[in-house]
């Protein structure tokens, strides 16, 4: 079975932080964040 919170996310922006999958991941780096707008980097990621 595998876990679906791959990553912690930290907004280098506003600060939010959040538990995502790799799907999660990749709409982050190309949409940005969800509460702010900003623009996110693979270096906003920790893998979990």
């Amino acid at each position: 079975m595998t876990a679906t919170e791959d990553y912690t996310f930290v907004c280098p922006e506003c600060g939010e932080s959040l538990s995502v999958n790799d799907s999660m991941r990749e709409a982050l780096i190309h949409n940005g964040c969800v509460v702010c707008g900003s623009t996110v980097a693979e270096e906003s990621f920790t893998a979990v």
